[in-house]
């Protein structure tokens, strides 16, 4: 089976037996896999990785205005930013990596590919700051709607121009979760974050592409919402804030799938081959068949080896496929 109908069947639950296998390795280990095997893209071949995450595209905020004015000493508040326009999201110029990148991985090699966009709060954490952000949810929610309301629909303009030019899955990248609950209270995300979603899932949907949620951090507490959304895929479903497997196996796993299962911040990179190979298993015998892809839970950290790297994945890979 070629991997774009791996992929896409897995997300359905019509799982044939083969999961498939993907891995964010490029953003801190790039020189050491080129050392060794001659490029990302040759690691990406020799284990024939069934996916692709794709980054490039337009960036909404001018952030050379924004620091302009905090070095004038000006707080950037949800009134100053709504007077700095947005970047232009339709210059296809701005779309040139995006289409290098398909042909490789879409055209070349039939991987199912997945375009990283913009969400609500995390892409707003640039021109506030995490800090002033969550006092601003506080202090200024009226203002702040209309804040996301407009980033809203600049990211569904996104989504819907990565979708034409071919991308597979629209991936929507926003951390709310801290390690053991979100990073401010359910009603205000309900309230603050999910009718802006909406607007990118409804832009999504309407365009029959698939969807899915990166956001690290302990999300359970709004799993419901996210399966409203029409999400058919989150990513990491991180075990180490708090997110048991059995907890989506026993509610969850009949309305999105997951993408994960490699953690990085307690698995891979820490020199323990024996307890990187048990946990490998073990999640595999929790997931495999399921609506799973095999996937680290974050980029992979430059203190883990590609020795190492190279044993999760040849594990991962005959556990895949055999």
């Amino acid at each position: 089976m070629k991997p774009y109908d791996l992929v896409a069947k897995t997300i359905r639950g019509q799982n044939p037996g083969r999961t498939p296998v993907y891995g964010w390795v490029y953003e801190n280990l790039k020189n050491q896999i080129k050392e060794a095997y001659g490029s990302i893209e040759n690691f990406e071949d020799h284990y024939e990785f069934d996916m692709a995450h794709i980054f490039g595209g337009p960036y909404p905020f001018d952030m050379k205005a924004i620091d302009g004015l905090r070095e004038k000493g000006n707080e950037i508040t949800p009134e100053v930013l709504l007077d700095i326009p947005l970047k232009p999201v339709d210059r296809m110029e701005d779309y040139a990596d995006i289409i290098t990148a398909l042909a490789h991985h879409r055209k070349q090699r039939d991987r199912f590919c997945y375009m990283q966009t913009p969400g609500i709060f995390e892409c707003l954490n640039g021109p506030f700051g995490i800090e002033d952000h969550l006092c601003h949810l506080a202090l200024y929610p009226e203002e702040l709607k209309i804040v996301y309301e407009r980033q809203a629909h600049w990211n569904a303009k996104f989504a819907e121009n990565a979708l034409e030019l071919g991308i597979d899955m629209v991936h929507v990248s926003d951390d709310w979760g801290a390690q053991r609950s979100l990073l401010f209270s359910v009603d205000m995300w309900w309230e603050m974050i999910y009718p802006y979603h909406k607007i990118i899932s409804d832009a999504v949907k309407a365009r029959n592409g698939f969807l899915s949620l990166h956001s690290d951090g302990c999300i359970l507490s709004v799993l419901d919402g996210i399966a409203d959304l029409g999400y058919d895929v989150v990513h990491p479903w991180q075990e180490s804030a708090g997110m048991s497997y059995d907890a989506y196996l026993e509610k969850f796993s009949d309305r999105f799938g997951i993408l994960g299962g490699l953690c990085i911040q307690t698995t891979l990179g820490f020199g323990d081959y024996a307890r990187l190979e048990a946990e490998i298993r073990r999640v595999f015998q929790l997931l495999k068949n399921k609506r799973w892809m095999f996937c680290t839970t974050h980029f992979v950290q430059d203190h883990c080896s590609t020795e190492e790297l190279a044993f999760a994945f040849d594990l991962a890979v005959k556990l895949a496929r055999g």
